[in-house]
C-alpha cells in the first residue's frame, strides 16, 4: 500500500507475465497515474505511464525513484527458469544485480519492496511437500538466484530496515499473457494450443505433478502481503510459501478432455522434465495463512473453466 496519496508505485518488468496483471490491479486500487510501469522492452500498446528501464542501470533507477516520489517498488524484472539455464550469466546479472540495485535505492530513498521468489528455491529433497522450513537446495541457476534474493532481502531488512517482502510463487496460470520461458508453461500453453490445433504435446511426463496458481490468486496474495502490518510478519517475510492448487499433467489433460471431447494429448518430455523433477509436488503454506490470512480461491475444475473461457 502506498504510504500517502502523493506517493507512487514503481513496477519493474511490467511487460512480463505477472507485471501486466499486477499493474492493472494496482491502478484500479491506487489510480492510473500513481503506478509507473517500466520494462527493458518497448512499451507497445501498454497503457501509460510507462518508462523504459533496465534494472541494471542503477542511475536511471534512482532518477525515476527521485523524480516520481516512488515509495513502493514491485521488482518483477527477472530471467525465468528455462531461459536461465540457457543463459546463466544473464540470469544471475538480472535476478541478483537488478535486485541489488532496487534494494540499495530503496535503502537510500526509504522505499518498500516486493520482489518475488519461486518454488525453484527447493530441490529434490523437499519432495513431495515443501514446507516453509524445508531446506533450500535449488538445482537451477534461476532457483539459486531466488534463494540468494531471499537472503539479500532479509539482510536488508534486518541490517538497514528496508521493508522487503516476497512470495515463493508456484507455476502461474493466466490466459491474458504469453508464457515467458518457465518450466510450468505447459499448463498455459495447452489451452492455447487446443483452441488453435485441437491437440497438445506436453513436454513433461503425464505423472508430473507441480504446484500451480491462478494469476488472480497470485495478484491477490501479493497485495495481501504488502498490506499486512510489518510487525505481524516473521522471518519468512522475504519468501512465503503460498499454495494455489496442485495437479499432474494427466489430471489437467483429463479435465480438459472432459470439457472439450475430441482434443488429443501427448507426452514427450524434454530437458525441462529434469527441472520439474527437482521441484516439490505441493506446498505447505501455514505461515502465510496464519500471519496474513492467505487462502486460495481456485480448484482444478474452476481453473480449467476460467482458462478455457479466456482462450475461447
Amino acid at each position: 500500500m502506498a504510504d500517502s496519496p502523493g506517493d507512487r508505485i514503481l513496477v519493474t518488468g511490467a511487460l512480463g507475465q505477472i507485471g501486466s496483471d499486477l499493474v492493472s490491479r494496482l491502478r484500479e486500487v491506487y489510480g492510473q497515474n500513481s503506478v509507473i510501469a517500466t520494462d527493458v522492452q518497448d512499451q507497445g500498446d501498454f497503457p501509460a505511464p510507462f518508462l523504459h528501464l533496465d534494472v541494471l542501470d542503477r542511475d536511471s533507477l534512482r532518477q525515476i525513484i527521485s523524480h516520481y516520489s516512488i515509495r513502493t517498488i514491485y521488482n518483477l524484472a527477472a530471467i525465468l527458469s528455462a531461459h536461465g539455464e540457457k543463459d546463466p550469466d544473464l540470469c544471475e546479472r538480472v535476478n541478483l544485480g537488478g535486485l541489488q540495485n532496487v534494494l540499495d535505492a530503496s535503502r537510500e530513498y526509504g522505499c518498500r519492496v516486493f520482489s518475488p521468489s519461486s518454488i525453484a528455491v527447493f530441490g529434490p529433497d523437499s519432495r513431495p511437500i515443501a514446507r516453509q522450513t524445508s531446506s533450500l537446495n535449488p538445482t537451477t541457476i534461476y532457483g539459486m538466484t531466488k534463494k540468494k534474493g531471499e537472503e539479500m532481502m532479509l539482510r536488508y531488512w534486518e541490517s538497514y530496515g528496508v521493508n522487503a517482502r516476497g512470495i515463493r510463487y508456484p507455476g502461474l496460470l493466466s490466459w491474458k499473457t504469453v508464457p515467458t520461458g518457465g518450466t510450468t508453461d505447459y499448463a498455459v500453453e495447452v489451452f492455447n494450443e487446443i483452441q488453435a490445433k485441437g491437440e497438445y504435446t506436453f513436454y513433461v511426463r503425464e505423472d508430473t505433478r507441480l504446484p500451480m496458481m491462478m494469476m488472480e490468486d497470485a495478484i491477490r496474495a501479493t497485495l495481501m502481503l504488502m498490506e499486512a502490518p510489518s510487525q505481524g510478519l516473521s522471518r519468512w517475510r522475504a519468501g512465503y510459501n503460498v499454495r494455489g492448487l496442485t495437479f499432474s499433467a494427466i489430471e489437467l489433460a483429463s479435465m480438459i478432455v472432459a470439457k472439450k471431447p475430441g482434443v488429443e494429448m501427448r507426452y514427450i518430455p524434454d530437458d525441462r522434465q529434469k527441472i520439474a523433477d527437482s521441484w516439490p509436488e505441493d506446498l505447505d503454506d501455514s505461515p502465510a495463512k496464519q500471519e496474513w490470512g492467505w487462502k486460495s480461491a481456485y480448484d482444478l475444475e474452476k481453473m480449467v473453466d476460467v482458462m478455457l473461457a479466456g482462450f475461447a
